[in-house]
């Protein structure tokens, strides 16, 4: 389901007076500034004449609107409050090339940071940064820019450099992905979320990937998807990467849990199972692996529920973050641990509505 803005004067009077109506919906560009809001900036009101009206993060920076600093429209939330300061801090200083010695400036102690977020992320401080401005470099060959350009804006002195750290986090050279974009079969772009960014890829009819880019799964799942299509995988949006941002971004603003967009399998029929079966869990409800286990009419496979559960690759649409430890431990989550406990807490809001299925090819 894709969202329709209002014209200009009803977009400015809910973002204004109805935050919560807004909120995942709505974002402000602020002309006069080169500024872009999330609903409930702390900011002096601008002008109406001074707003550009958005329906994603991504159409914001699409645009050349810049984060706010105040209400920090990209930054994760729900993490724990050093991994929260620390992401802060490099979104303040986007390109710049952070040290051990940065983070003792800041008079946190390095190895502390490198624990917080490898609990948080699954990943250090020091990869999480050069993710950041990866990021960067991602959005201007997409754009269409030179390697060389890319490299640059992502803050690397060296191409060889820049290379390796692009393959370490996509699993593939930027040249990989840049030369086939004329007739890419698939598509891979980049997603801004409340919790973090994600990597989605989708040809013109399906959604075959969505996953954090902080994931260290994700350099393996691209591969595949990449040697699966003969390396046929370029950069660029299709329309079920915009309708996957738009439900994500509803869902994690608590205003729907209701997801259709159409979906592609990578799995065994096994696997495929599985899947079906999570996404058949209700929203605000949990299921043990052992439970998820009988319910598909295979209880002695409970350990084979759990590979297939860690193998979904399509976070969040399908819900592996509902499956629990039989004592009421959350488990692992590819994701990252606070990522899965605020997906859950979440959706106690939803109580027992179902999530629509998406049509899985």
């Amino acid at each position: 389901m894709m969202f329709d803005l209002p014209d200009s004067q009803t977009c400015y009077a809910t973002f204004f007076e109805d935050a919560a109506a807004a909120r995942g919906h709505l974002w402000v560009g602020v002309t006069s500034t080169g500024i872009f809001c999330r609903p409930g900036c702390p900011a002096r009101r601008p002008k109406p004449e001074n707003c550009r009206w958005f329906g994603t993060i991504h159409d914001c920076l699409d645009a050349g609107f810049r984060p706010c600093k105040r209400c920090r429209p990209t930054e994760p939330q729900g993490a724990d409050p050093l991994v929260a300061r620390l992401s802060r801090a490099v979104e303040d200083a986007p390109d710049r090339r952070w040290t051990e010695g940065d983070v003792s400036a800041l008079g946190i102690d390095p190895s502390t940071a490198r624990r917080a977020f490898r609990r948080a992320l699954g990943m250090t401080f020091l990869d999480y940064a050069r993710m950041r401005r990866l990021q960067a470099g991602f959005r201007e060959l997409e754009r269409g820019a030179r390697v060389i350009d890319a490299q640059l804006e992502a803050g690397f002195d060296s191409g060889s450099g820049f290379r390796s750290a692009f393959a370490r986090l996509l699993g593939l050279p930027p040249d990989a992905l840049t030369r086939t974009s004329a007739d890419a079969l698939l598509r891979a772009d980049w997603i801004d979320t409340d919790l973090g960014p994600m990597i989605a890829v989708a040809d013109d009819h399906s959604l075959h990937l969505l996953e954090f880019a902080d994931r260290p799964a994700l350099p393996r799942e691209l591969a595949r998807l990449h040697k699966a299509v003969k390396g046929r995988l370029g950069l660029g949006r299709t329309a079920p990467i915009d309708q996957a941002e738009a439900e994500l971004n509803a869902y994690l603003s608590g205003q729907s849990a209701r997801f259709a967009t159409p979906l592609t399998y990578h799995g065994t029929p096994f696997t495929r199972t599985v899947w079906d079966a999570l996404r058949e869990i209700p929203a605000g409800q949990t299921l043990s692996y052992a439970a998820l286990a009988k319910r598909i009419g295979r209880p002695q496979a409970t350990r084979a529920v759990a590979r297939a559960n860690g193998a979904n690759q399509i976070a969040v649409l399908i819900p592996c973050h509902r499956v629990i430890g039989s004592d009421g431990s959350l488990t692992g989550y590819g994701g990252g641990l606070w990522r899965k406990e605020r997906l859950i807490d979440l959706e106690r809001a939803y109580g027992a509505g179902h999530l629509e299925q998406s049509e899985a090819v």
